[in-house]
C-alpha cells in the first residue's frame, strides 16, 4: 500500500487561503531547515525537505494549486485528471540564492566582486562633561588607538622589497566558484574566496611591523567641539578619523558619546531646567526678595505675600540653550518651599505664639473643639466631650 502523503498545506505550516509570498516565505523558512548540505547523512531531514519542495511545486504555481484544491493528490497521480507529478514549471532560483547565501556566505548579493573600496569600521568612545560644559559647550581632548599605514611597507602588508600577488584561488577575482548537488540537481554557487577573504591578493611574505595588515597601531589625540544644549547619551562624530577603508576606501568615522554629570541643585528635561528653592515663613507670609541660582549666575526674584509652598515660578529663557540655535534657549522653572525653622530662641517662641493668636490661635484649635458640647444630646452641655 502506498504511504499516504500529508496535505501540501500542512507541510508548508500554511492556510488554505495563504497567498504566494506566505507560501514562499514558508518554504524558505523549511528549506533552509532541512537542506541536505546542512544535514549531511541526515535521511530524516532529506525526506522533510524533498516533502516541503514537493508541496512547495505545487502550491506555487496558479495552475497545479487549482487542481490540487480540486482532486487533492489525485490531480498528479493520475487518478484525477492530472498528469502526474513533476517540478516542471516551479521555480526555485530566488529561494536558493537565499539558501546558499546563508550556507557559504555567497548568494545573489555576491554576484559582484567584493575586492572593491569599501569604508572602515567606525569607532566609539565617551566623553565626561559638566552639566554647566552642556548648557554653553565645551571643548574635550580625547585619546584614541587608531590604525595608521605601515611606513615600513607603505600599507601594502608585504615585506619591503616583495609585493603582494595574485592569489591563486580565485585568481584574483576575490571569490570562487563551486557547484552543491541538492534534490534538483546541480547548483552552482558563489562565495568569498577565503585564501584573500575578497581582496584578490595574497601575501607571501608578511612585513614583520605589520605582520602583513598594513597598518600599525598608533595612540592619537583629537579636540572634540561639544556644542551647547547637548544632552547625556548624545553623539559627537568626527568624520574621517575611524579605522582605515578596504582596497582604498575612505576611513570610518569616530563616534563620541557625551556623558554628562548630574547636578546637586538643577535637573534637566529637554531644554528646560528644574530646581528647588528654600524660603523663610516671613518671606511667604510678608513678601520679599530672595535669590535664585541659575546656570546664567544669580538672580534676584521678589517673592509676593501670602505665596504658599511648592509654588511654581517660570524664569523666561533661563534653561538650555537648543541644538539648532543657541540663541534659543528652554526656560527654568523653581519650585518654591517654605523653609520651617528647627531651632528657635525663648524670645523667638513667645513672638511665634502672640503671631499665632492674633492670626487664628491653631494651636489651642484642638482644644476649643474638645470643649464644644455634643449637638446630638442635652446632657453634655457645658461639659468637655470625652473620646475614650
Amino acid at each position: 500500500m502506498a504511504e499516504q502523503k500529508r496535505d501540501y498545506y500542512e507541510v508548508l505550516g500554511v492556510d488554505k487561503n495563504a497567498d504566494d509570498a506566505a507560501i514562499k516565505k514558508a518554504y524558505r523558512a523549511l528549506a533552509k531547515k532541512y537542506h541536505p548540505d546542512n544535514h549531511p547523512g541526515d535521511k530524516e531531514a532529506e525526506m522533510k525537505f524533498k516533502e516541503a519542495s514537493e508541496a512547495y511545486a505545487i502550491l506555487s504555481d496558479p495552475e497545479k494549486r487549482r487542481q490540487y484544491d480540486q482532486f487533492g493528490h489525485a490531480a498528479f497521480d493520475g487518478a484525477g485528471g492530472g498528469g502526474g507529478f513533476d517540478f516542471n514549471g516551479a521555480d526555485f532560483s530566488d529561494i536558493f540564492g537565499d539558501i546558499f547565501g546563508d550556507f557559504f556566505g555567497g548568494g545573489r548579493k555576491s554576484s559582484g566582486r567584493n575586492s572593491g573600496p569599501m569604508k572602515g569600521a567606525n569607532l566609539r568612545t565617551s566623553v565626561r562633561i559638566k552639566f554647566e560644559e552642556a548648557v554653553f559647550g565645551c571643548e574635550k581632548e580625547i585619546e584614541l588607538t587608531v590604525k595608521e599605514n605601515c611606513k615600513t611597507c607603505n600599507g601594502t602588508g608585504a615585506k619591503p622589497g616583495t609585493s603582494p600577488e595574485t592569489c591563486s584561488k580565485c585568481g584574483g577575482n576575490g571569490q570562487v566558484v563551486f557547484t552543491s548537488q541538492s534534490f534538483f540537481g546541480t547548483v552552482r554557487n558563489v562565495q568569498t574566496c577565503p585564501d584573500c577573504q575578497g581582496k584578490g591578493k595574497v601575501i607571501k611574505e608578511k612585513c614583520s611591523d605589520c605582520h602583513g595588515t598594513g597598518y600599525v597601531p598608533m595612540k592619537k589625540r583629537y579636540a572634540v567641539d561639544i556644542p551647547a544644549g547637548v544632552d547625556s547619551g548624545q553623539c559627537k562624530r568626527l568624520a574621517g578619523l575611524g579605522e582605515p577603508g578596504i582596497n582604498g576606501g575612505p576611513r570610518g568615522d569616530v563616534l563620541v558619546e557625551i556623558i554628562v554629570d548630574r547636578h546637586p541643585i538643577f535637573q534637566r528635561e529637554d531644554y528646560n531646567i528644574y530646581s528647588t528653592v528654600p524660603m523663610s515663613f516671613a518671606v511667604a507670609a510678608l513678601g520679599g526678595e530672595i535669590m535664585i541660582d541659575t546656570v546664567d549666575g544669580q538672580v534676584i526674584y521678589d517673592v509676593k505675600p501670602g505665596t504658599q509652598t511648592d509654588t511654581k515660578v517660570r524664569l523666561r529663557g533661563k534653561g538650555v540653550p537648543t541644538l539648532r540655535n543657541k540663541e534659543v534657549r528652554g526656560d527654568h522653572y523653581v519650585t518654591l518651599v517654605v523653609q520651617v525653622p528647627d531651632k528657635l530662641k525663648p524670645e523667638a517662641k513667645e513672638l511665634l505664639k502672640q503671631f499665632d493668636a492674633l492670626s487664628g490661635d491653631t494651636l489651642n484649635a484642638t482644644k476649643k473643639d474638645s470643649e464644644k458640647p455634643d449637638p446630638g444630646t442635652t446632657e453634655g452641655k457645658g461639659k468637655k466631650k470625652k473620646f475614650w
